[in-house]
C-alpha cells in the first residue's frame, strides 16, 4: 500500500442533528370545541455514527470529506403525532479506528468488529408536546419543550493497523528495506532517521502460496511512550500485531540494550504487548563473519534470534520459515 494513500489520523468537524420542537396543540373539531392538548412530540436530531467496515485500511477516504452533518428532527404535531427522526449520518471506518477526545486526548471507543455501530455525536433529543404536561389540576397546558440542540465539533479517529507482523525499531535499522526486499512494497528508503513517517503494509509470500501481513512500523525512540518524536503516533500501531519483529543493527554499540530500550518504550505504553510473541534481527549483519557472530551471541535477549541482510539477502529464508512457525505455533 502506498504510503501517500494511508491516512492513519484524521480530526473531522461534526455537527449532529437538532431535535424538533414539541407541539403546544389543542384538539378542535366540530363537535368537540374544547377539546384538550393533543400536541405531538418532537423528532430526535440525527446521530453521527461510526461503523466498523472489515473492507477499509486506511482513513483516506476522510481526509477531503471533513465535514460531517446530521439531518434535523422534525417538530411534533396535532394529534399527538410526533415529529420525524433526523437522518442519521454513518461513517464507515477500518477496524481498528478509535475516537479520541481533541481537548483531553482520552480515547472514547474503538471499533474492533466489522459491522460494530458506535454514536460518535448524539442528535438533540426532540422537546416534549403539551400533552405531556397535562394534569388533573392543569388540564390546559399551552406550551411545550422545544428540542435540543444538537453537538458540533471537532472529533480526532485514529487507526490502529492490523497484521500478522509489526516491526519494531530505532530509525534506520533496516526496518523498510526489509519490507521492500520481502513484500511488493515500496517504502521511502534513506539513510537518515524518520524517512517512514507513516506504516507500510506488504504481504510476503511464503511456500506453497501462503502469506502473512507485515507492517513497517515508523521508527521508535526513547521516550517515545511520552509522546517524545511521533511516539504515540507510532506505538498504537503495534497493539494489533500478532508478532513483533524486532529489528537492531549488527552496528549498534549495544544491542542487547537498545532492545531493552524497546521494550521499556512498549511496557511504559502498554503492558500487554510485552505478552506477544517476539523475535530479534540482527540486520546488516552481512559485514559479520561466524566469529563475531558467536561473540554477539553471548549478550543477546533470550528470544528468537536470527542475523540477516536484507541488502545482501541472507538469512530472508530462514527468517520467513521461523516468523512462520510462530504464527502457526
Amino acid at each position: 500500500m502506498a504510503s501517500d494513500n494511508f491516512v492513519d489520523y484524521v480530526k473531522i468537524h461534526c455537527h449532529s442533528g437538532n431535535g424538533g420542537g414539541g407541539s403546544a396543540h389543542f384538539r378542535r373539531e366540530k363537535y368537540i370545541p374544547q377539546g384538550g392538548p393533543d400536541g405531538g412530540d418532537g423528532g430526535r436530531g440525527g446521530h453521527i455514527i461510526l461503523k466498523g467496515n472489515s473492507q477499509l485500511w486506511t482513513l483516506l477516504h476522510l481526509k477531503f470529506n471533513k465535514h460531517i452533518k446530521a439531518g434535523h428532527g422534525g417538530h411534533g404535531s396535532e394529534a399527538l403525532k410526533k415529529g420525524k427522526q433526523g437522518e442519521d449520518k454513518y461513517i464507515e471506518v477500518p477496524v481498528g479506528t478509535l475516537a479520541r477526545d481533541p481537548e483531553t486526548n482520552e480515547i472514547l471507543f474503538e471499533i474492533t468488529e466489522d459491522g460494530q455501530e458506535h454514536i460518535l455525536v448524539p442528535g438533540g433529543r426532540g422537546g416534549l408536546g403539551n400533552n405531556n404536561f397535562k394534569s388533573s389540576t392543569f388540564q390546559t397546558p399551552r406550551y411545550a419543550q422545544p428540542g435540543e440542540s444538537g453537538l458540533e465539533g471537532w472529533q480526532i479517529l485514529e487507526l490502529k493497523i492490523l497484521a500478522d507482523v509489526g516491526l519494531v525499531g530505532f530509525p534506520n535499522a533496516g526496518k523498510s528495506t526489509l519490507l521492500s526486499v520481502l513484500t511488493t512494497a515500496k517504502p521511502e528508503i534513506g539513510d537518515y532517521a524518520f524517512t517512514t513517517l507513516r506504516p507500510n503494509l506488504g504481504i510476503v509470500k511464503y511456500r506453497d502460496y501462503r502469506s502473512f501481513i507485515m507492517a513497517d512500523i515508523p521508527g521508535i525512540i526513547e521516550g517515545a511512550h511520552t509522546g517524545k518524536g511521533l511516539g504515540l503516533r507510532f506505538l498504537r500501531h503495534i497493539e494489533r500485531n500478532s508478532l513483533l519483529l524486532f529489528m537492531v543493527p549488527a552496528d549498534s554499540d549495544d544491542i542487547h540494550n537498545e532492545y531493552k530500550i524497546l521494550i521499556n518504550e512498549l511496557k511504559q505504553y502498554n503492558s500487554e504487548l510485552l505478552l506477544k510473541d517476539k523475535i530479534l534481527a540482527i540486520t546488516k549483519s552481512d559485514m559479520l563473519d561466524d566469529e563475531l557472530k558467536a561473540e554477539i551471541e553471548k549478550d543477546l535477549p533470550n528470544i528468537p534470534h536470527i542475523f540477516i541482510s536484507s541488502v545482501a539477502e541472507q538469512g530472508l529464508i530462514e527468517l520467513k520459515d521461523l516468523i512462520w512457525t510462530k504464527l502457526n505455533d
